[in-house]
């Protein structure tokens, strides 16, 4: 996992602005926008819902990408997944 310094200088292939959608609707949206980051791009997950923080980390892993780490971020958190397959 990334310090949080190095991670906000990502730059991510794809946004998915999640903001003010409860769980698991950041979750859904970022399996669906996953298709659309190239082979080792970057998925950035901006969210309100702090339980995203657990939600999309725990999906990277089970489906085989790497979950890269988060930053909070005035009352969101960003959260950066590389994609794996």
């Amino acid at each position: 996992m990334m310090e949080a310094p190095a991670l906000s200088t990502l730059k991510a292939d794809k946004v998915v602005d999640a903001r003010g959608t409860a769980c698991p609707g950041p979750l859904l949206e970022a399996k669906r926008a996953i298709a659309a980051v190239p082979m080792n791009g970057i998925l950035e997950v901006i969210s309100s819902d702090e339980g995203t923080t657990t939600d999309v980390p725990l999906w990277a892993r089970k489906v085989g990408h790497d979950y890269l780490g988060t930053v909070a971020e005035g009352g969101n958190w960003r959260i950066y997944v590389r994609r794996r397959k």
